[in-house]
């Protein structure tokens, strides 16, 4: 028998996941999350996330690729589960411009435009084959006082629709120059309303805030630090661990350090290590590595994979599947307890309180 086939039970190589005759991986289906399945053989099955809990459906401009297009590339990956985000901050609807960083002074503003295409979307074209979760992603931090209003107007719209809020942005430098205003100290003490609402709802909340840049490494930190200090019992979720490209040479032993600090102080806080800047600047250089596996490994159960993908009319399956390679690639290094909480999905099954399951990983 296979060595990944449990003794005594017997599934489909499609369920198994099994590598096929050709050496060609076989990919699991939706359905082999649901209950005990066999075991997930590293050696012979893909180390790519089988979750995607940060991709962008629609862009900044609105012009998009078509839904059914973009479910069709996560069915020729590894990944069977997604969070459907927007982009909350969108370009002027009469802009000529689809890249807000090569158009300074050309305002990125919060609107829920994106998420009702997506809702609409989803009903329409909901896929068989793919778990997807709806996000509010209209949420302006820095103006938070019609957030419990929308959330109601999306309810009322799509009721049951949306179970999760973000990705939302506190601070990113990367829109300064498209007027783009971190939320203040005292902003943060407005989000008191719609958090509430959000502990109420179960939703988990992905919130962008950089820590720092290259010249002050963490003059943004205390910004973050307030919002966990106020709402410890909300699930939020830091994109990107807090990186960006104005910020690509913190010290791996400094960056970890901030990061187990507030994982030890607030037990809700769960991390997002998507968008490739993470493997391009930080993971894959060869002293940084074995510090950002054994953190991993450390806080298994507090990590969320995601590509970052941007459903740009101009990307395509090529850019999505290099997109899923790179920013999973740290996770073939990890040990089988924190992939199968990672990478096969565990973390999120568990977060969102879904009826699925991570395969146990086959012993070596």
């Amino acid at each position: 028998m296979h060595r990944c086939l449990p003794c005594g039970l017997l599934v489909s190589l499609l369920l198994s996941g099994c590598a096929s005759s050709d050496n060609t991986p076989v990919l699991r289906s939706l359905d082999s999350f649901k209950g005990e399945s066999a075991c997930y053989d590293r050696q012979t099955e893909p180390y790519t996330a089988v979750v995607d809990t940060h991709l962008h459906y629609r862009p900044f401009d609105g012009r998009a690729i078509p839904f059914n297009e973009v479910n069709d590339y996560l069915s020729q990956t590894s990944v069977r589960f997604a969070n459907v985000y927007g982009i909350g901050q969108m370009l002027p609807s009469d802009s000529l411009c689809s890249n807000y960083l090569k158009c300074p002074g050309t305002p990125v503003s919060p609107t829920t435009r994106n998420d009702f295409v997506n809702a609409a979307n989803m009903l329409e074209y909901k896929p068989d084959d793919l778990h997807l979760t709806l996000s509010m992603t209209f949420t302006d931090l820095s103006d938070p006082e019609p957030t419990v209003a929308l959330m109601t107007l999306y309810e009322k719209e799509y009721p049951g629709l949306f179970h999760w809020m973000g990705e939302v942005n506190l601070v990113k430098q990367a829109q300064f120059n498209n007027r783009h205003k971190p939320a203040t100290a005292q902003n943060i003490t407005q989000w008191a309303g719609f958090m509430a609402e959000l502990r109420a709802r179960d939703y988990p909340i992905t919130i962008h805030s950089d820590i720092g840049n290259d010249a002050s490494p963490t003059l943004y930190l205390p910004l973050m630090e307030r919002a966990l200090a106020l709402y410890p019992h909300n699930k939020i979720v830091w994109a990107h661990m807090g990186l960006s490209y104005e910020q690509t040479d913190m010290k791996a032993s400094e960056h970890i350090a901030i990061l187990s600090r507030l994982l030890d102080q607030y037990p809700n806080l769960m991390i997002d290590i998507s968008w490739r800047i993470l493997e391009d600047y930080y993971f894959s250089k060869a002293a940084n590595q074995p510090l950002y596996v054994a953190f991993l490994n450390r806080y298994a159960e507090r990590i969320l994979p995601g590509s970052d993908f941007v459903a740009f009319r101009g990307n395509n399956f090529k850019v999505y599947q290099q997109e899923l390679e790179v920013t999973s690639r740290i996770l073939q290094y990890l040990d089988d307890n924190a992939f199968r909480n990672i990478a096969l999905g565990e973390n999120y099954f568990k977060l969102l309180n879904l009826d699925y399951q991570a395969p146990m990983v086959c012993k070596r």
